[in-house]
């Protein structure tokens, strides 16, 4: 097991630069430690899902653009 120091990481806890390290145990977890206040835990390869918003769903109602025009805020002059 090598403990390897992250260089420009910054611990979560304290706000430490270039105080992280990292290594892998015998299970195969990453881990990593702040040497400056001993803040440790565990680094997740898997990243986390998308976050379920009203922006990144399907819209509600009619599937048709039929009714969608733009908005004219200055009347059109017509010469």
């Amino acid at each position: 097991m090598i403990k390897r120091f992250i260089a420009g990481a910054v611990c979560p806890k304290c706000s430490g630069r270039d105080k992280i390290r990292a290594w892998s145990n015998d299970a195969g977890t990453q881990l990593r430690e702040c040497v400056a206040c001993g803040f440790e835990d565990a680094i997740y390869a898997d990243a986390p899902s998308e976050l379920v918003t009203r922006v990144n769903q399907d819209r509600a109602g009619p599937k048709t653009t039929d009714d969608i025009a733009p908005i004219r805020f200055v009347p059109e002059v017509k010469k």
